[in-house]
């Protein structure tokens, strides 16, 4: 499967043929929503808490005599029912994880991919490094690809001048080959691959 290769600036660059068994699946909802579940739910906190009777600071003498006020029978003021007890049932600090299979989430990654490459909204670049480091600059090229909402994946280490001009522009992330993941790639429109991402992805996969 060969992609076009292009440059920041919108200049031709040749070809890269890519595997088909990463770019050229046809993409499976299922698996897409199940990863992106996981990862939602693994990087959620999980810190809410609420306290129970047993945490209120409050008086626990019998708030008055058993019988013969003809209200209802009552002990603690730290029961849930009144103002300023605890909460019944509350929530508490947990791990909202849930288990996905590594096989999965490979093959998760693939079919973001895929997709993305599908809905002709993937475009793989030689190098992203500007001579400019300046946002106007940056901005510029951007236009010429027409790149408004985008994910662009580098090699294993960014240039910090392209990352800083970048990092001024909305909706533009920029992440290193071992930050790609399936929910930034459906979250942005468009994903921009560097050909030494592509090199990473495949050697990944291999």
């Amino acid at each position: 499967m060969d992609i076009k290769v292009t440059t920041l600036a919108g200049a031709d660059a040749g070809s890269l043929t890519v595997s088909e068994e990463i770019f050229g699946l046809d993409p499976r909802d299922d698996i897409l929503q199940r990863v992106v579940r996981w990862q939602l739910a693994k990087r959620q906190q999980g810190t809410h808490k609420a306290k129970g009777r047993a945490e209120i600071a409050r008086t626990g003498a019998k708030m008055y005599k058993q019988k013969g006020t003809g209200r209802a029978r009552h002990h603690s003021a730290r029961a849930p029912q009144f103002r300023g007890g605890g909460k019944a049932h509350g929530p508490v600090p947990h791990s909202h994880a849930i288990d996905l299979p590594k096989k999965v989430r490979a093959l998760g990654l693939k079919h973001a991919l895929s997709a993305k490459a599908k809905a002709a909204e993937l475009i793989v670049v030689d190098d992203l490094r500007v001579v400019e480091a300046k946002t106007k600059a940056v901005a510029a090229g951007f236009a010429k690809l027409g790149l408004a909402n985008a994910l662009l994946i580098g090699g294993a280490e960014i240039d910090a001048g392209f990352r800083r001009a970048a990092a001024n522009l909305p909706n533009i992330d920029v992440l290193p080959v071992q930050g790609i993941n399936v929910y930034d790639i459906l979250r942005r429109g468009t994903l921009v691959l560097s050909k030494a991402a592509v090199e990473a992805l495949e050697e990944r996969f291999k």
